[in-house]
């Protein structure tokens, strides 16, 4: 009986091991179809788009001509729409994200706010937009203005950003701030000088993850009235400074998406080329983010010594 009992242990472990094989390799399986496909799209984007730039590709206004358009509205819309997403998202994540972690008590009010900052994260990006539109564009009158695209993309990935400065406020060992407090640090002190840096690698990875989804949304920012032809930049800051310093939040704007959705909707095939153009501009721009992402990560971890 024994050895019976031995031998039924030991088949069922082995169906176990072969159940576990069967898995591996179906994932795996799974990942080289997704690597695949996505190199194969990336690669026809390349081969497509990358003769089309140039010089003049990215000093060029949009124009209805295919051959002499170009992306320069689109690029510094971009930039001015991340500058101002950054600053709105930065300061409030990082600060949201210390509150919740290091001084806020545990009860109910507390974990309904948790629950509800991680739903928000995976909330589908139109509903941002339509929100956007009632608030910002509506009932605050800001217009459809770099400011609201800004803001919008701001409410985006601020779930994100208060998620992201948690968890890495979290894997801070217990024993960094028991040694601060034993060194007579304030709990404020403790954060600024001793939290804050230990984490400012996994705090800044979030960021600019967050700001690497933002970079390439649309439903958004169509929902709030982006231009899909602008032949005009932003009036400069530097322009009767100070009194016009800002002026700019309020012009209107047009993005890399809605670019390449404008072009990819016309019939010629030369806006097509031009909208792979487009498309190896913005996968460029999102690889330089993550790659940020990833040098600061380590930079900071490198410097950190517990």
């Amino acid at each position: 009986m024994q050895s019976q009992e031995i031998q039924r242990l030991r088949a069922n472990i082995n169906r176990r091991k072969l159940w576990d094989y069967i898995f591996i390799i179906v994932a795996i399986l799974s990942l080289f179809v997704g690597i695949l496909t996505l190199i194969a799209l990336v690669l026809q984007l390349a081969i497509s788009g990358v003769p089309r730039i140039n010089w003049e590709f990215f000093t060029s206004f949009a124009d209805p001509e295919p051959g002499l358009a170009g992306i320069l509205t689109a690029w510094v819309g971009s930039c001015l729409v991340m500058l101002v997403t950054i600053v709105m998202t930065v300061p409030i994540g990082i600060a949201s994200g210390i509150y919740l972690e290091e001084f806020a008590r545990k009860n109910w009010i507390s974990a309904l706010i948790e629950i509800n900052i991680a739903n928000l994260a995976g909330v589908p990006s139109i509903i941002y937009g339509l929100l956007a539109l009632g608030v910002f564009v509506q009932q605050f009158r800001l217009g459809e203005s770099i400011l609201t695209a800004g803001l919008t993309l701001s409410l985006l990935i601020l779930p994100v950003v208060i998620v992201t400065t948690r968890e890495a406020l979290k894997s801070v060992p217990n024993t960094l701030r028991e040694a601060a407090y034993a060194m007579g640090a304030s709990k404020w002190q403790m954060i600024w000088d001793h939290l804050l840096p230990s984490s400012a690698g996994g705090i800044l990875t979030g960021i600019i993850v967050g700001l690497s989804r933002a970079i390439g949304e649309t439903a958004p920012l169509v929902t709030i009235g982006a231009l899909t032809f602008i032949a005009f930049l932003p009036e400069s800051p530097f322009v009767d400074f100070p009194s016009k310093a800002f002026a700019w939040l309020q012009a209107p704007f047009t993005v890399m998406p809605i670019q390449m959705f404008n072009w990819v909707s016309r019939p010629e095939p030369e806006f097509q080329l031009n909208a792979a153009a487009a498309g190896v501009v913005l996968i460029l721009m999102t690889l330089v983010m993550n790659g940020l992402a990833v040098y600061l990560r380590y930079y900071f971890r490198k410097r950190i010594k517990w």
